[in-house]
């Protein structure tokens, strides 16, 4: 514990502060007991060096060493007074409505007798596995990321507010989703490469939201512009200050990532003001970007004035939420002076726009960013204004490398076109009412991690209460062979420094180590070599019979066909598929592609035309997104006969990725004219 230390320091600086003076004035005295008289002020001059004046010269110079060490802990006392201040003036305080129903959930614990009558435990409300209770999954304090907080959340190279972190996690599952749509099973030409782990800022962006509830919040207007500019001055205003460049960027990010869906030319930029945000980035990256990029501000105010042309044109026909778009125009250092600015400025006076210069701008209010991304208004001294979105390069080209188009001639990339402005995190589908494997009678502790995970012990269900450990079980889970220690961190904790994470990953081991040994007696978790690996003699895994059914399956059989049926048997839904930890997405998405890629073998070869049609909707099943199964399924119901079938899957999968905000990709389009006879 740490209060002891504390204890410790606190009574060393008392001592430091007491002492000194007490033992000047036990064996000198005062430091002045009067002013000198004259003939004391002759003798100094006549003869300065004499036992007296040094010992005087020594004890003046003890009180000033003790005056310098007073006055340092009195300002670090007056910098933790303030810190405390601002934390309590943070801290929320609960409603009256809630302070109530508080009191009365209290005064009905208190309440209870202790003869409670046991009752059947209710149905579990998620689908999976309706016959076991699922994990309980209990976030202890230690869990949680100190780097997120209620408004927003702290990563490697800057903050992000809550919102901005939501919408890079819906474009990271955008990102697996277009994954998942676009691969080819059993492609001679396959390439998995597409299975690397998304950049680590996004990466810890979507560990820090995994496991932290989401706190209610109004819905999300129409048009994220609107909300981003919302703080700003009508009509722009300059940036100056330490965070003008981290601010940006974090402008350039949030815009991008809010705006980008509902207009083609949301975000206009010049190359010079790109490029002091991305630095050399800004090249290879700008053109794979949803925004305009110009040359210098005559072309912006031109863009900004034909905009506002076309919308006149359409204001009639326009929806309500289109007459809130407003864009937004970031220029450089030095692009904000000179008589080019009055055109801009009427432009974006006209239009609504919100003009956001990296400097000083004689055409408009300047304000004062500093490093945590808070604005000052220097007109208005009522303290800290608003903070935004504050990145370093790195993290602001990490966050826009998932939204960039791999093709620069199409910035609109199919992945950041979202359509639902309601939606926060696509979810992806798994298949319905998996049917769990029953477990083997003679291992006591079985542990199923594809659906909802779950460990059990001689069939019921065992709580694990905090998320780490249950994260630490599932990733040995996925890695049969162990995990050494820096592996378990940077995949639990990513973007957070491995040197504070270590006590962390041994509190989460020691306490699942003693929870599964208090229930079965078992040690499961082995510590060999500096690895953990499950112990393979105590506890079964579903993921390794699975494993084991692919490998038996890819050996010389008499009866293949039943043996790649057991593989499919074995798969009863996607690993995980409850959980959003970003370390499981290439893994799960790699067994998926196994499954898949095995009903589409299965279907090429089976000479049943029915038969290969129920193998593809097996696998459409197991991964609805994916465009090529839907391209053999939809063959497959041609040659039957069934075109009326193959109409009816072609528009369900076109809503489904609709839905999820996809589009179909050109290399896999399927047209219903070509369906029908």
């Amino acid at each position: 514990m740490r209060w002891p230390r504390q204890l410790m320091s606190l009574l060393s600086v008392l001592v430091l502060l007491a002492g000194p003076p007490l033992l000047l004035l036990t064996l000198i005295g005062p430091p002045i007991s009067g002013l000198p008289s004259t003939a004391q002020v002759r003798a100094w001059v006549q003869e300065p060096l004499t036992e007296q004046t040094l010992t005087a010269a020594l004890t003046i110079g003890a009180w000033l060493v003790w005056l310098m060490l007073a006055y340092t802990v009195a300002v670090r006392v007056v910098i933790r007074l303030r810190a405390t201040s601002a934390w309590l003036r943070r801290l929320p305080l609960p409603t009256p409505l809630q302070a109530t129903a508080s009191g009365m959930a209290g005064a009905a614990v208190f309440g209870v007798t202790t003869n409670t009558v046991p009752t059947a435990p209710t149905q579990p409300p998620h689908p999976v596995a309706a016959d076991a209770v699922a994990l309980q999954d209990e976030a202890s304090p230690d869990d949680h990321d100190e780097a997120t907080h209620d408004d927003g959340i702290d990563v490697s190279g800057g903050w992000l507010p809550r919102d901005v972190a939501e919408h890079v996690a819906a474009a990271a599952a955008l990102v697996w989703l277009r994954r998942r749509r676009d691969y080819q099973p059993r492609s001679a030409n396959r390439n998995d490469a597409d299975l690397a782990p998304l950049p680590p800022t996004v990466t810890a962006v979507q560990a820090a939201l995994a496991d932290t509830p989401t706190p209610p919040a109004a819905p999300m207007p129409p048009n994220g512009i609107s909300a981003l500019t919302g703080v700003l001055p009508d009509g722009g205003l300059g940036l100056t200050g330490p965070g003008t460049l981290p601010v940006g960027r974090g402008l350039l990010v949030t815009a991008l990532l809010a705006g980008h869906h509902h207009f083609a030319t949301t975000l206009i930029t010049t190359q010079a003001a790109l490029a002091s945000l991305l630095g050399p980035a800004a090249e290879t990256l700008g053109p794979r970007l949803p925004l305009t990029i110009v040359d210098n501000v005559d072309e912006a105010a031109q863009l900004v004035h034909e905009a506002d042309a076309h919308a006149i044109d359409q204001r009639q026909d326009a929806p309500p939420h289109a007459l809130s778009h407003r864009r937004m125009v970031l220029l450089g250092e030095h692009e904000g002076d000179g008589p080019r600015v009055k055109k801009l400025v009427e432009a974006s006076v006209a239009t609504g726009a919100v003009v956001v210069v990296l400097g000083q701008w004689p055409a408009g209010p300047t304000w004062h960013a500093d490093s945590t991304g808070h604005l000052h208004d220097p007109h208005h001294a009522d303290g800290t204004g608003p903070r935004l979105c504050v990145l370093d390069q790195m993290a602001a080209t990490d966050l826009l490398a998932i939204i960039a188009s791999p093709n620069p001639a199409t910035p609109s990339h199919p992945l950041t076109q979202a359509r639902s402005p309601e939606m926060r995190l696509p979810r992806q589908a798994t298949r319905h009412e998996p049917r769990l494997p029953s477990p083997t009678p003679r291992q006591r502790l079985h542990l199923r991690v594809l659906g909802d995970p779950q460990l059990l012990v001689d069939g019921e269900p065992l709580a694990i209460r905090r998320s780490a450990a249950l994260q630490i079980l599932v990733y040995l889970a996925t890695h049969p062979t162990g995990a050494d220690t820096p592996q378990l961190t940077d995949a639990i904790w990513p973007g957070v420094p491995r040197r504070s994470l270590t006590g962390r990953l041994y509190t989460a081991l020691s306490n699942l180590r003693g929870t599964i040994r208090a229930a079965s007696g078992l040690h499961v978790i082995d510590h060999v070599d500096d690895r953990y690996r499950l112990n393979a003699a105590h506890i079964a895994v579903d993921l390794w019979h699975l494993n084991a059914a692919i490998h038996h399956a890819t050996t010389p059989l008499t009866n293949t066909h039943t043996a790649w049926q057991a593989v499919l048997d074995a798969y009863p839904a996607d690993l995980a598929a409850t959980r959003t930890w970003p370390w499981l997405d290439p893994i799960r998405e790699a067994t998926r592609r196994q499954i898949i890629n095995i009903c589409v073998s299965l279907a090429t070869a089976a000479p049943d035309k029915r038969r290969a049609l129920q193998l593809l909707q097996a696998g459409i099943r197991i991964d609805p997104y994916n465009a090529d199964l839907h391209t053999h399924a939809s063959r497959a119901l041609t040659a039957l006969g069934d075109h009326e079938a193959a109409v009816e899957l072609h528009d369900r999968y076109r809503q489904t990725l609709t839905r999820t905000g996809l589009d179909a990709p050109a290399s896999h389009h399927l047209s219903s004219t070509t369906i029908r006879p």
